[in-house]
């Protein structure tokens, strides 16, 4: 009876559900509160429940589940809330991924990290990806493989037990054996969802729901929307595969139209997941080219908090991998920083990688590209007198995906450089989230293993996410163009009416070589006796002007961290966001805002003008 009452309510609720539900990539965060991820809307949603409460205004008002949509989202809460609810389970202890590989390497990781066995237990057959010689030799983790016929035979081990099965449908029940710590059921084209069984194993939770967000995502909206349908038993549409490969075709051949390069283009479920893909790649690289030597990735410590915190993850697992500090911003040089960084490394004969973003993130500000190449491109001797291996350039493009870096004859064309970006930006319009990378002419070796990576840990694009790139890359120059520009007059506004704010954002002169950002960031003007009031006095103004852009403009003006999107303006402190797991000395508590092309720019200008005359 009770089975029948969750049910019947959840085909309510995916019946009235909000539109934003099934398309959102950015949660607005003004109805957010980090440390009540998921908890929050999960305690309202159960009250709606006990209520029979499933209108869509009820819906609508629900606080948001997850910061970000790939780490969770609300149809992915209400799946795992519904299996949980079917199971006796605590909403917690059910996890989807849009993986079926990760959330095994999730285990993996913990039980590295805390010396532990792990042993992986499957009765038909594991993930296709699942390449158990590379998952040892290369991300360090130790497990035992073990198939068998029939439940029965599992026997208590002195470890994890993960127990993979295959589904042909998406169940709701689950017959939970004690001799299973993790049991993860895989579900063709939607992913796979693993359930933490019981108290012992409680502290994996948060530790697996940090791999999701870090380096793959969680299942999507779509194919959550999905997975609920199939438990309901509705009738859902295949994947038309014929179309799935015109529309792969064709992302391939934009991307090297927009990059100016021919080289192999892939596509990822995330921006992070293309990185942790290269992240791998380039470790697997490194470990076959050159053996033995220490491996370092040179990283911005005030960077996306993802970039920060996924690298520092992948060195926690592997003793020959570290990061080293890379200052890029303010009164730091990008250019002199690499240089010095890279003579460091060569001294101790090891192999550099650099991730860094150009723009630089939340400073948008652009090194003098020649003397970045000449940098990179200098030969190097170690201590021996040796020449020392030269570095991988990893460059985040997400803010200015339209420059060319790659091409022949372009800037970056003689050094080993990959490009990449988060798709939920400008590539889609906000419309999902998948990554992608390309590279020169120099590295198609590498990018041979960092699809190899991608393909492993199940990260690749899904079928939609190629979908909605098919139709929204060929215009994205063009949304480019008209973004900047609307930035352009709102920054020039901003300098009249309030000159004494300090504004972070490109030249005239860096806008005709192609970077045409359409975010800047807003160091607003500040008093008091100390630092510490002055300080206190500038983060309360940018909550102030925030909140006042979202009441007066609800329609276009967001509290939100996104970028590239379709229409509207969004505004964050990178501090609270995309800057998380940074250092706090690090961190930049000011305000950064994000146009589009399509929004009521006046609009905007007047309600600035009433901030300006407020203060």
């Amino acid at each position: 009876m009770e089975d029948k009452k969750i049910l019947t309510y959840v085909e309510n609720v995916v019946k009235n559900m909000p539109e934003d539900w099934i398309k959102l990539t950015t949660h607005r965060l003004d109805i957010y509160e980090e440390k009540l991820a998921k908890t929050q809307f999960l305690e309202q949603f159960e009250t709606l429940f006990e209520n029979n409460t499933f209108d869509n205004s009820a819906l609508k008002i629900l606080p948001t589940a997850y910061d970000y949509i790939r780490l969770g989202h609300p149809l992915s809460t209400v799946l795992e809330w519904t299996i949980a609810k079917l199971n006796n389970l605590e909403s917690d202890q059910v996890i989807s991924f849009s993986s079926a590989v990760t959330p095994i390497l999730a285990v993996l990781r913990t039980n590295l990290l805390d010396n532990k066995k792990t042993q992986i237990v499957y009765t038909d057959h594991l993930p296709e990806s699942f390449d158990a010689e590379l998952i040892k030799s290369v991300y360090g983790y130790n497990f035992e493989l073990n198939k068998i016929n029939d439940l029965s035979e599992l026997k208590s081990f002195e470890g994890s037990t993960i127990l993979v099965s295959n589904e042909s449908k998406v169940s709701a029940k689950f017959d939970l054996s004690a001799n299973v710590d993790f049991h993860l059921s895989l579900y063709d084209e939607l992913g796979s969802i693993i359930i933490v069984n019981g108290e012992k194993n409680e502290a994996y939770i948060s530790a697996i729901q940090h791999v999701r967000r870090r380096e793959t995502i969680s299942m999507t909206p779509a194919d959550s929307y999905k997975a609920i349908q199939l438990i309901l038993g509705q009738e859902t549409e295949n994947v038309d595969q014929s179309a799935l490969k015109e529309n792969k075709k064709a992302v391939v051949k934009t991307l090297q139209k927009i990059a100016g390069s021919n080289s192999k283009a892939l596509f990822a479920s995330s921006g992070l997941s293309m990185q942790y893909a290269i992240m791998m790649g380039l470790v697997d690289d490194a470990l076959e080219n050159h053996k033995g030597k220490e491996i370092k990735f040179i990283v911005p410590p005030n960077c996306y908090g993802g970039t920060n915190d996924q690298a520092r993850r992948v060195a926690a697992c592997l003793d020959n991998v570290e990061v080293v500090d890379l200052p890029v911003d303010g009164e730091n040089d990008m250019v002199s920083s690499t240089d010095k960084v890279l003579e460091e490394i060569a001294e101790m004969d090891a192999v550099p990688y650099i991730i860094a973003e150009i723009p630089t993130n939340p400073r948008v500000e652009v090194p003098v590209l020649e003397d970045l190449k000449a940098a990179l491109k200098k030969e190097r001797k170690t201590k021996n007198g040796d020449i020392a291996i030269d570095p991988v350039f990893i460059l985040d493009q997400t803010f200015c995906p339209n420059v060319h870096f790659l091409g022949e004859g372009e800037i970056l064309s003689e050094v080993r450089t990959i490009s990449y970006a988060s798709g939920s930006k400008f590539p889609s319009g906000g419309k999902c989230t998948a990554g992608y990378c390309i590279g020169n002419a120099k590295t198609d070796d590498l990018l041979d293993k960092i699809e190899t990576h991608l393909t492993l840990c199940d990260n690749e694009a899904t079928a939609l996410q190629y979908s909605v790139l098919a139709e929204q890359m060929p215009s994205m120059n063009a949304r480019i163009k008209s973004a900047y520009e609307n930035t352009r007059k709102f920054v020039n506004f901003i300098e009249e009416v309030l000159p004494e704010a300090k504004i972070n954002f490109v030249s005239e002169e860096l806008a005709k070589e192609d970077f045409t950002p359409s975010v800047f960031s807003l160091d607003l003007p500040t008093k008091g006796n100390t630092p510490e009031e002055k300080e206190a006095y500038k983060r309360e103004l940018n909550l102030k002007l925030i909140n006042m852009m979202i009441t007066e403009i609800p329609d276009e003006s967001k509290y939100c961290v996104s970028y590239g999107q379709l229409k509207g303006c969004y505004w964050t402190i990178p501090a609270t966001s995309t800057q998380g797991t940074t250092k706090e000395g690090d961190k930049d508590y000011i305000a950064r805002v994000s146009l589009s092309g399509n929004m009521d720019l006046e609009r905007h200008k007047e309600v600035f003008k009433a901030f300006v005359e407020s203060i």
